[in-house]
């Protein structure tokens, strides 16, 4: 048998070890640091169990209870276990372009609901998601779970969302980041896309951290005019209002890097197509192996046992009658 977490054994033992001792022995010091109707209690004389047989039964639940906290186990050595999966980035769009409704309600409802349907066809995969505008950020890291995931991608609102150009060069660097570790490197962005100025430097990154990028554009070439929090149209510096169009240069750039995209569609065929590619192409990179250890969890039979004496300890304190005055 060993423990799971020894060094909570040690700590917590040696201070056990001196309450013990002083309230077995130094009862004159002891009551300087208790209040004395907690010292009465606890040296009460009148109860069904003897004194030192309660206290003994107390210090023996807390001992045990220390131990359980060590976690014993036995350790039935190293198991190989099979994993199948691959590790990708979604990334978000946030730009104020997303609020133009030339998609029902509008783009990033849109969006959100079209990654919902990716987070259904990749059931097995680890996902991060990244919300991106002006600036970038982690909005989830990697996680199998894709209810967790949906939940956080659910919370992005309208206050996200920001007037400022989309700095895709700030995005390729925190995608590299979070995907330093991982092999391949894969990026699937839902946006409604940049224009060729915007994601030349883009490029260079995707390019020299060998990340493989994967559109999902949103919005219509015919546009929308791009709306304030307000929902009022925004207005350009010579009186016209700002309409905004899906840009596929982004698209471009992902298929001749060797990635792949689509535009989304109204309907699920889509991005299940785009995620059955992902999965054809690095079919044979989702297999791996991760090694974990076999124990036997030992740590509820003292829990279970201090529990016990403690309750037997605790119903053996005496209960103070109180006699009415006639």
């Amino acid at each position: 048998m060993t423990f799971v977490y020894p060094y909570l054994f040690w700590i917590l033992i040696v201070p056990f070890i001196l309450f013990a001792i002083l309230i077995s022995t130094n009862k004159e010091k002891l009551s300087r640091v208790f209040d004395e109707r907690v010292l009465k209690r606890l040296s009460a004389s009148d109860e069904a169990i003897p004194l030192v047989m309660r206290n003994i039964t107390i210090f023996a639940a807390i001992f045990l209870m220390i131990v359980a906290l060590a976690r014993p186990v036995i350790e039935k050595g190293e198991k190989v276990v099979d994993v199948k999966g691959l590790n990708l980035v979604v990334g978000l769009d946030i730009s104020g372009s997303m609020r133009s409704t030339d998609l029902y309600p509008n783009r990033l409802e849109f969006a959100k609901k079209k990654i919902f349907e990716f987070f259904e066809a990749m059931p097995s995969d680890e996902i991060s998601v990244l919300a991106f505008a002006h600036s970038s950020f982690i909005l989830a890291p990697f996680s199998a779970d894709k209810q967790t995931l949906q939940m956080m991608v659910e919370g992005v609102d309208d206050s996200y969302m920001s007037m400022g150009s989309t700095d895709f060069s700030e995005l390729g660097m925190l995608a590299s980041e979070v995907l330093e570790k991982k092999e391949p490197k894969i990026v699937v962005l839902f946006t409604d896309g940049g224009d060729e100025a915007a994601i030349a430097g883009f490029a260079d990154i995707l390019e020299e951290h060998h990340i493989d990028l994967y559109v999902v554009l949103v919005g219509t070439t015919k546009g929308s005019p791009v709306l304030t929090q307000e929902g009022k149209p925004y207005m350009l510096e010579d009186g016209t209002i700002a309409i905004t169009q899906r840009n596929d240069a982004l698209l471009s750039l992902a298929r001749k890097s060797g990635g792949d995209g689509i535009v989304a569609g109204h309907g699920t065929e889509d991005i299940r197509e785009l995620a059955a590619r992902i999965k054809n192409r690095y079919q044979e990179k989702q297999q791996g192996e991760v090694r974990i250890k076999e124990r036997v969890e030992l740590f509820y039979y003292p829990l279970g046992a201090g529990l016990l004496l403690l309750l037997i300890a605790l119903s053996s304190i005496p209960r103070r009658s109180v006699q009415r005055e006639k």
